[in-house]
């Protein structure tokens, strides 16, 4: 068995904050990470961390880039087990994207969408929950997850053990 980490943040940015303020979560964001120290931590995100309108497939960092700059971004983590072969699916999905990520938008229509519970799916084109929960279903996850998924969705996935809560900038592995 393996496992997987869910990360479910809020920055309190602009855009993070509209979102709470609409969707009354905790979490306005989520990220997937392969590993326990989140060195392999990915979403659809921001890819400048001062720019919110340029946006991607991102390669995560607690002490780099986004979360960086907004070092009291407030975090809850999980961890997911899973079978090997999850496990590898996930990773090769994710490697996939990361080759390509020239090629991939932020689905900025989609992520206003799922506020009002609409799908808005295009090609190559992700925002965080849609992003995560993608990964999830190509391993064949029983996630649970609806449809039109958003952060604090992922909370409900059944056997999520949660490792971690407070600020992003003090998580260490335990």
């Amino acid at each position: 068995m393996k496992k997987i980490y869910i990360i479910l943040t809020h920055t309190g940015t602009n855009l993070s904050k509209l979102i709470k303020s609409y969707t009354k979560d905790e979490f306005s964001h989520v990220s997937i990470a392969l590993d326990s120290e989140l060195k392999q931590m990915y979403s659809f995100g921001r890819l400048n961390p001062y720019n919110p309108f340029w946006a991607g497939f991102v390669h995560e960092e607690i002490d780099n880039g986004t979360f960086k700059r907004f070092y009291t971004t407030k975090t809850r983590i999980y961890s997911l087990e899973i079978t090997e072969k999850q496990y590898e699916t996930i990773k090769n999905r994710i490697q996939e994207i990361e080759k390509e990520k020239e090629q991939y938008t932020f689905n900025i229509l989609g992520l206003f969408a799922a506020g009002f519970h609409k799908k808005i799916a295009m090609k190559k084109s992700f925002y965080c929950a849609e992003f995560v929960k993608h990964v999830m279903d190509q391993a064949k996850i029983q996630t649970g997850l609806p449809e039109v998924a958003k952060p604090e969705d992922f909370k409900k996935i059944k056997n999520l053990q949660e490792i971690y809560s407070g600020f992003l900038s003090k998580y260490k592995q335990k």
